[in-house]
């Protein structure tokens, strides 16, 4: 019964000599408020929800991005066409229609080549 009474009663022993030599106070712990609140199992599970929020978020702006990215693309080949299309008719007021229509399989052909 006194080795039951002895263990529950127990101080802490000193690690070693205190500094400021007052032996007879308690040693003393890091004042840390939040700590023992939550579980560990709770943490990593929120950890785990925030992770896949995360990579959602992620996945929605890459998708957004693309769509965007899109969208600038059918606005430059528009105007690429556009350029073109007035180019062409420019040429067509100076020379005649079948000249034009030459000049421009020539071109069609020259870009495939290169691409």
């Amino acid at each position: 019964m006194s080795t039951a009474a002895a263990a529950s009663g127990k101080k802490p022993e000193p690690q070693g000599m205190r500094k400021n030599g007052k032996q007879w106070h308690l040693q003393r712990k890091a004042f840390r408020p939040g700590s023992g609140l939550t579980s560990y199992e709770k943490r990593s599970k929120l950890r785990m929800e925030t992770a896949a929020t995360k990579a959602r978020e992620k996945e929605m702006k890459e998708e957004k991005e693309a769509e965007r990215q899109q969208r600038v693309q059918a606005i430059k080949e528009k105007r690429a066409a556009k350029e073109e299309k007035e180019r062409y008719e420019k040429m067509a007021e100076k020379m005649h229609k079948k000249r034009v229509e030459r000049l421009k399989r020539k071109e069609k052909r020259n870009k495939l080549l290169n691409s």
